[in-house]
């Protein structure tokens, strides 16, 4: 009986985080008091007894549509960000260790002087031992956004739901830092994020995990306690899920 009253509602999550969310107070890079922080959370949730991976994007050093739009070859931008992710992950690795808890960066693409390769059933027992698994490079193929890698990754490990930390705290009907009615969703159902282009994931993103019954949670990652309080099982931000 005492097992199943502290019993987590989630047994393994993967958050996503852009590369800006380690930018901090930082104009470019990474801010080594918001590494810290986002570690300090995540140490907090695995401490739970919550499987934890991470996808991390890779904007806050190289955005590889942006590069594109520039004028560079998009094969190479997108290879050019997709080591950027690696740096990140990288960075968060020695933060979460720094705090004494396990992790393990997993890239996409071949680096296996600073990290190991993707391999499913590798993240799958990583995460049985309780280390921290941070995905990195992707899907390690160009033109896929890390919000497709973070669809794929948590369907591929089993993860029960996919955490995305944004700017908002959830989806929003508007653009809430233009228009101050923008009215905030509780719930939403995948086919409604696509039928009104939202903008919550890209819309490959959002198929695999409408296909996948894999729900989404979408929160403000400047609320210091919001992840703790999302595995917990309060209703913070945003759930996106299939019949809603």
């Amino acid at each position: 009986m005492a097992e199943t009253a502290t019993r987590r509602p989630h047994r393994r999550i993967l958050l996503k985080l852009s590369g800006e969310a380690l930018l901090g107070e930082a104009d470019y890079g990474i801010d080594p008091a918001m590494l810290r922080r986002v570690a300090g959370e995540i140490r907090e949730v695995m401490a739970r007894g919550v499987q934890v991976a991470v996808v991390i994007g890779g904007g806050n050093i190289f955005r590889g549509a942006g590069l594109a739009r520039a004028g560079m070859d998009r094969v190479t931008a997108d290879h050019m960000g997709m080591l950027a992710t690696v740096m990140n992950a990288l960075a968060l690795q020695d933060a979460l260790e720094s705090l004494g808890s396990w992790a393990r960066v997993l890239s996409a693409l071949r680096v296996q002087q600073v990290c190991e390769d993707y391999i499913r059933r590798r993240a799958v027992r990583h995460l049985e031992k309780n280390r921290c698994v941070i995905f990195a490079a992707g899907t390690g193929n160009p033109f896929f956004t890390t919000d497709t890698a973070a669809a794929l990754r948590a369907t591929e490990i089993g993860a029960d739901l996919l955490i995305k930390a944004t700017k908002v705290n959830g989806v929003y009907d508007d653009d809430p830092a233009r228009n101050p009615d923008a009215r905030r969703y509780r719930t939403l159902s995948f086919d409604k994020v696509l039928d009104d282009r939202l903008g919550v994931m890209d819309a490959t993103a959002v198929v695999m995990c409408r296909d996948n019954n894999l729900p989404l949670r979408v929160f403000d990652l400047q609320n210091e306690g919001d992840l703790l309080r999302i595995v917990d099982g309060e209703d913070v931000g945003t759930l996106v899920a299939n019949g809603l």
